[in-house]
């Protein structure tokens, strides 16, 4: 499945997550795959579009980061997928 993230750093210290991130990473499990990334111009948030066959990899990846940033995931599907999935009933 496909999963849009925005990691929100609004009101957290955005210096101590670079920090973390720079020396540990993205402290995610390895089949929880990230397939593109993009951060505010203003650092305030980063939007990702993560792929997992299993929530519970989502979820082991926010508690790691759960005292510095405050995440929504929402499942997302391509247009193509949609359109597929939705063929026999328009």
């Amino acid at each position: 499945m496909l999963f849009f993230v925005t990691e929100d750093f609004r009101g957290c210290d955005r210096k101590e997550i670079y920090r973390r991130f720079r020396d540990q990473g993205r402290l995610k499990p390895d089949a929880l795959v990230v397939h593109h990334s993009w951060i505010a111009a203003d650092m305030s948030r980063c939007f990702l579009l993560v792929e997992a066959d299993d929530v519970t990899l989502l979820q082991r990846w926010v508690v790691e980061w759960a005292d510095l940033v405050e995440f929504e995931i929402v499942p997302v599907a391509t247009n193509m997928d949609m359109v597929e999935a939705l063929s026999g009933h328009l």
